[in-house]
């Protein structure tokens, strides 16, 4: 949403906005960009009848300020809608979706192009370095969407990437998540067929090679060119590691060598990302070589693996992982880079998928690469985190936000590498850790 005001803005819009604990680093973007941003959702926040109202997906029937909207009968839309309506309309649209690393990847593929001077508009679910905002217009017929899986709003409960209407489409990768929304990983197939149905037949569809569920997804319907991609194994696009931490690889394409990648990232997730950006750019016209040089300079996103703090042997990272799987994948990346040094994980379940407690045992399991972990529950959470520890013994269970900060700040001297996890502010740890660590 705060990446839609940004666009509307661009577009001459007199925009302002209306949330509840807004935290950086949207907050700030927004205040940087002159939106006005109003806490709270009131109904006087409407006084000035705007000329459209775009609801998000986190409100619903019986917010103050959605009933004053249909009570006043303004104009409402959702915000893809919005998007399709107003930006996407005869635009090459090159979308990422998949459960994992949509914003890395999104931000990867902007990055190439604009390395290649496309200058491509974007509409990114962070805030890709290389950038310095999450979106913008672009001066070009180009534009490159996070295509997210989540509903669109109360009154819209298709998925959001329905409305993109792609002609290049990254699947990154298919796990069960949004537990709210969601009744089990088949009601989201469902979905991502949707997507395939809207890809054009000149279009091009790029998955990896060793994801079944996208797989019984395309063969359930597909009317567009697939190309796969695999690390060290047979398919379309490959990847052979020459560092293990996955920080430099060979790219090759149908068997023939592009270049290498040489880079600041790790982990296995990122090499896929990586050759679904550019094989997604090839699409478009960029050459594998130039999409691999491109990269060589990509910073990541903020909230990726972003090392906050470096205090006497202490590192400190901030981590937007909020799933299992990116939990594990994030951490065995750390593990490969760094070696036997202690990785200290601590996590905030703060998703709905989290908090409602569906992935227990993944969790638990999720956190192996950690030498200690520690999981935060606040007095709000939907169970007993004390159900992880039947599958793991490296983990503790904290309720005191304080308690955390001491154990975190008890590590400096040693040669410790300490991962934030959570998707919000997880109660203003990180500016916390800044004040009370001297000198950092």
């Amino acid at each position: 949403m705060g990446g839609l005001a940004l666009i509307a803005r661009e577009l001459g819009y007199s925009v302002s906005g209306s949330d509840q604990n807004v935290y950086p680093p949207m907050s700030t973007q927004l205040e940087q960009q002159g939106i006005r941003l109003m806490n709270g959702y009131k109904p006087e926040n409407l006084d000035c009848r705007p000329d459209l109202v775009v609801i998000g997906n986190a409100l619903s029937r019986g917010n103050p300020e959605v009933e004053a909207v249909l009570n006043r009968g303004l104009r409402y839309t959702s915000g893809p809608q919005w998007l399709a309506e107003h930006v996407l309309q005869d635009r090459w649209v090159l979308a990422v979706a998949g459960t994992h690393g949509k914003t890395t990847t999104t931000s990867m593929l902007s990055w190439i192009l604009e390395c290649s001077h496309f200058r491509p508009g974007f509409l990114i679910g962070g805030i890709p370095l290389n950038f310095g905002i999450s979106a913008r217009l672009g001066e070009s017929d180009f534009f490159v969407i996070e295509a997210d899986e989540y509903d669109c709003a109360f009154f819209d409960k298709r998925s959001k990437f329905v409305h993109y209407r792609p002609r290049t489409a990254v699947l990154n990768n298919l796990e069960y998540d949004h537990a709210d929304i969601f009744e089990n990983l088949d009601a989201i197939k469902k979905q991502f067929q949707h997507l395939l149905r809207t890809v054009p037949a000149e279009g091009l569809v790029v998955a990896p090679a060793c994801d079944r569920h996208l797989a019984e997804v395309i063969e359930s319907g597909c009317w567009t060119p697939v190309q796969k991609t695999a690390i060290d194994d047979a398919a379309d696009w490959q990847a052979h590691l020459q560092k293990t931490d996955g920080s430099q690889f060979a790219v090759l394409f149908n068997g023939r060598q592009q270049g290498e990648v040489d880079w600041t990232l790790t982990g296995r997730h990122n090499v896929f990302n990586a050759l679904s950006a550019i094989a997604a750019a090839r699409h478009v016209g960029i050459s594998p070589g130039d999409a691999i040089e491109a990269l060589h300079s990509f910073r990541n996103v903020k909230r990726r693996m972003e090392l906050i703090i470096a205090h006497k042997g202490l590192n400190i990272y901030d981590d937007f992982a909020h799933h299992p799987t990116a939990i594990k994948t994030t951490l065995d990346g750390l593990r490969q880079q760094i070696g036997r040094q202690k990785i200290i994980a601590v996590v905030e379940p703060r998703s709905n998928t989290m908090r409602l407690g569906i992935h227990t045992r993944s969790l638990a399991e999720s956190l192996a690469e950690a030498d200690q972990a520690i999981i935060f529950q606040p007095d709000n959470l939907g169970w007993d985190l004390s159900q992880l520890l039947q599958y793991a013994s490296n983990i503790a269970i904290c309720n005191n936000l304080d308690e955390i900060v001491q154990a975190i700040k008890a590590e400096t001297g040693n040669s410790c590498h300490i991962v934030l996890m959570s998707n919000g502010g997880f109660g203003g740890i990180y500016g916390r850790l800044r004040t009370e660590l001297p000198n950092c």
